[in-house]
């Protein structure tokens, strides 16, 4: 493609690569703490350091060694190396960030209370007769195919605080929806 049909940087990178949060990541709500529990943090410690010691090297080797092969501007291995190679430095630079305002937060300080904190795992019963179990995590970790929430999303923000046997109200689209808390439960220490 003629050089005048593309928009480029100064350096030569897509201006949409600076962004440190791309898109389809969680953001964290303006003045709030980046909360995690210690797993979830370890995690994401070791997808850094992953990408750091062994991805990253591997990426820039893959892009040198292209890069000597003569023209770049049709040399699918240098122009994927260098995609891919910012795909890594957006990753690690949003990892660093979240990971320097991480509050690490052990939810088994809680074992035995039956009041929602975050790191729970809630049960909780709808006026329909359904049971449900959410374990409330950090936005960073949150999966909710696993039963696991953000502390920040709607269910986990109705739980919080809220002990066994109360009845909470859930905001939906729908409407505003009664839930009764079953059960809560925390890790043990480990």
């Amino acid at each position: 493609m003629n050089k005048a049909f593309v928009k480029e940087a100064a350096d030569g990178a897509d201006s949409a690569d600076d962004d440190d949060d791309a898109p389809g990541l969680p953001a964290l709500p303006a003045g709030t703490r980046n909360y995690i529990t210690p797993a979830g943090y370890r995690r994401l410690r070791e997808e850094l350091m992953t990408l750091l010691d062994g991805e990253r090297p591997k990426v820039v080797e893959a892009v040198s060694w292209a890069a000597k092969n003569g023209d770049r501007s049709e040399n699918g291995d240098y122009l994927y190396g260098k995609k891919r190679l910012r795909e890594i430095d957006r990753r690690i630079r949003f990892l660093t960030k979240r990971l320097g305002i991480a509050e690490v937060v052990d939810p088994s300080a809680h074992l035995g209370s039956d009041q929602v904190f975050f790191g729970a795992a809630v049960t909780y019963a709808t006026v329909r007769g359904g049971e449900r179990t959410v374990t409330i995590k950090g936005i960073d970790e949150a999966d909710n195919l696993h039963g696991e929430v953000s502390w920040v999303s709607p269910i986990a923000r109705a739980l919080l605080k809220a002990r066994e046997g109360d009845e909470v109200q859930l905001l939906t689209p729908g409407g505003v929806e009664k839930i009764e808390i079953v059960a809560v439960r925390y890790p043990a220490p480990g």
